[in-house]
């Protein structure tokens, strides 16, 4: 399971932002479940960054969040975030490389 959430941050707060972020990225990093996550910026809007985060489950990622060091840094953030669902289920996937299997 992916958890993705995107944030608008004016840039005169980007610095303070993603040096925020690497420490929720800290504090999620330590719970159980935890695969992998990223903290990315567009490109095209530099005002707009996600925070992407893999899972063993959904359960995994909302007990995460629950956790008290991830609410202490995280829940300042959330007037930052924009409104929209952020857990997927991951349907299918593809390594670098990697092709699909053909069927006998």
């Amino acid at each position: 399971m992916i958890a993705i959430t995107r944030y608008r941050v004016p840039e005169q707060e980007s610095a303070g932002f993603a040096e925020t972020m690497a420490a929720v990225l800290d504090a999620l990093a330590a719970s159980p479940g935890y695969r992998a996550g990223s903290l990315a910026r567009t490109v095209d809007d530099p005002a707009l960054w996600a925070l992407v985060t893999e899972w063993d489950g959904a359960g995994y990622y909302r007990r995460a969040l629950g956790a008290y060091e991830v609410r202490v840094r995280f829940i300042p953030l959330a007037a930052l975030a924009v409104d929209e669902p952020g857990a997927y289920e991951i349907v299918t996937s593809r390594a670098a490389g990697q092709r699909p299997e053909k069927n006998p």
